[in-house]
Formats: C-alpha cells, structure tokens, sequence
C-alpha cells in the first residue's frame, strides 16, 4: 500500500488556519468536500472527533493522524495539512503539532485502514522526511516528497 493510493494533490493544505486540534480537524474534513470525494462532511467530522476522544491522534515528533471510519465513503481517503505555528493536539510528547494527515474510510475496510494508518505512521517517523515536507513551500513539492518515499 501507498500514501498515494489515499492521498491526491488537491488533498493537501500547506499553510493550516486552524489554531487548535477541532478547527484543524474541521478544515481538514472540509477540503474533502471541497474535493468532492465526501458529501457531508458532518459525519465525518463527529466521527473523526469521537475517535479523538478515545486517546490524541498525536503521535509525537509534530505529528498527528486523525482518523476514523464512517459508511458514508466509498474509499479511503487522505487529507494533508501543514500548520507554520504548530497546534496543541495532546501529542504523546507533549509537543506541538506542524504535520496532520486526516485519515478516513468505509467501516467494511478495517484491514486497509489499519495498513494505511501503519504506512503514515512508517513515512513519519524519518525526521530528514517531516522536516523536508515542513519546508516545502507548494503542494507540489510535498508530494514529490511523498511519491520519491512512497517509492521504497
């Protein structure tokens, strides 16, 4: 599995308004609607917030994955946002979040989902990676980041 089969272009916000972990959560959902690859997006966001509650999406390291499963998609689905100033998301180390990849998808693909959530989570851990993707100043640049890592 790769980033690039969940994740597109249109898909990525390099400059977050947000300025806490809801809002981002919220923004984050909204670029699916934007993209058309989610209706509502109210379901998503509740459902995305419920899991949230269960224990931060915050893995550390300024990074966060927000995620859930909802029967309103038909695939799974990414979203990539980059915050300049960083956001409190209850991170495990404590730490501001620079980096949220907002995963969701259909109930019936827990497997894919768990495979998706596992290979965000390997692509994060290098942080020559989470710095490169916090540099880039386009869209453009942060997925030929993504594609040249998804490539091994």
């Amino acid at each position: 599995m790769k980033i690039m089969d969940f994740l597109s272009a249109d898909a990525i916000i390099t400059d977050l308004a947000a300025a806490d972990k809801k809002s981002a959560i919220v923004e984050l959902v909204e670029v699916l609607k934007s993209t058309k690859k989610a209706k509502k997006t109210d379901d998503i966001i509740e459902v995305v917030l419920e899991r949230e509650k269960l224990g931060s999406t915050g893995i550390g390291q300024g990074v966060a994955i927000p995620h859930g499963k909802t029967d309103i998609l038909q695939e799974q689905v990414g979203v990539l946002g980059i915050s300049r100033k960083g956001i409190e998301f209850n991170s495990l180390d404590g730490e501001p979040v620079h980096i949220i990849f907002l995963l969701v998808g259909p109930v019936e693909v827990a497997g894919q989902h768990l495979k998706a959530l596992s290979r965000i989570s390997r692509l994060f851990k290098d942080k020559f990676l989470r710095q490169a993707i916090r540099d880039a100043k386009t869209k453009e640049d942060i997925l030929k980041i993504i594609q040249q890592e998804d490539s091994y």
